[in-house]
């Protein structure tokens, strides 16, 4: 396969991986009537790793590493299973799902702000100004619908939402810069499975499988979504991406996760399309365009090289 279309191969992996999220927060928020946050993202992340183990058993994938990479693994987990499952999943009991959707393209701001920070790359003018424009649409996210115009009410769902994106864009950031020698589906399956077995004793604490009978078809049906496609799939797609593409690449594409979460919530869920959230959503993903502008940009024939 030509360097070319590894990328566009990469791309589509990262593209279905931000559509499985997209929609993540809708199920999500159906599946919260019943449990609390702590119980789904440890049966989110239990399906998830034995469906991906299931796959790897199926590929005779190679699933040995040194311990030595063990610390790695533990630290990439904890960032992004159960931190960010977490902080997602409370935030979804105050906010919408389209709300959260709007908020979550932020990440790729945070990824750039990241790489400017440790990385020293230099805020040009449109970065700068794209910035800008994403926070004054966070600004008109957070503040629809109420009574006080753009008087800001904190609502801790907001904030929550906004802590889970920067905590992305540094998962993202570090599980390309440590390079941990396992192939994506073995490495996304020790990264889910840790982010299990670190969340189940939360849900012995709080006797969380006392709310799994009252589940419905239908809310088991998003569950099983959220545990196979958003935590087995999703994540195993992402890591196959990020080994062709940029962290950078990859986080620009995250942009398009929020029209699909509010796609989503409106068939789905029926919300309410406030013209403000839109507005604020639209500026949101036009100033993460501006800012993420030159990443895709050519700088040969084909797209730029990755750093091996």
């Amino acid at each position: 396969m030509s360097h070319y279309n590894a990328k566009i191969a990469a791309s589509l992996y990262a593209a279905m991986a931000i559509f499985f999220w997209g929609v993540s927060f809708v199920s999500a928020k159906i599946v919260l009537g019943k449990l609390d946050p702590f119980t789904l993202i440890v049966f989110r992340f239990g399906i998830g790793a034995v469906f991906l183990l299931a796959v790897i058993l199926l590929t005779r994938e190679r699933i040995l590493f040194s311990l030595r990479y063990l610390p790695h693994l533990f630290i990439l987990a904890i960032l992004g299973t159960f931190c960010h499952q977490l902080l997602q999943t409370t935030s979804l009991i105050f906010i919408d799902a389209s709300s959260a959707g709007w908020l979550i393209s932020v990440t790729p701001v945070f990824t750039v702000l990241l790489s400017m920070i440790f990385l020293h790359e230099k805020l040009s003018i449109s970065k700068a100004l794209g910035i800008i424009a994403a926070i004054m649409g966070v600004i008109m996210v957070t503040t629809a619908g109420n009574d006080d115009g753009w008087n800001f009410t904190f609502n801790i769902g907001f904030f929550l939402m906004l802590l889970s994106t920067l905590n992305w864009a540094v998962y993202t950031v570090l599980l390309k810069s440590l390079k941990i020698p396992l192939e994506p589906t073995a490495l996304t399956f020790y990264i889910t499975f840790i982010g299990f077995l670190v969340s189940l004793p939360f849900i012995i604490r709080n006797h969380g499988w006392e709310g799994i009978p009252g589940l419905t078809a239908v809310e088991w049906g998003h569950l099983l979504f959220l545990g196979i496609f958003v935590s087995g799939t999703g994540y195993w797609f992402w890591a196959k991406s990020l080994k062709v593409l940029e962290a950078s690449q990859a986080g620009v594409l995250l942009y398009l996760e929020p029209i699909v979460t509010f796609a989503a919530a409106i068939i789905i869920l029926h919300e309410k399309a406030m013209l403000t959230s839109i507005a604020g959503g639209l500026i949101i993903i036009g100033g993460v365009a501006a800012v993420n502008g030159n990443f895709l940009a050519r700088r040969s024939p084909g797209f730029p090289r990755t750093k091996k």
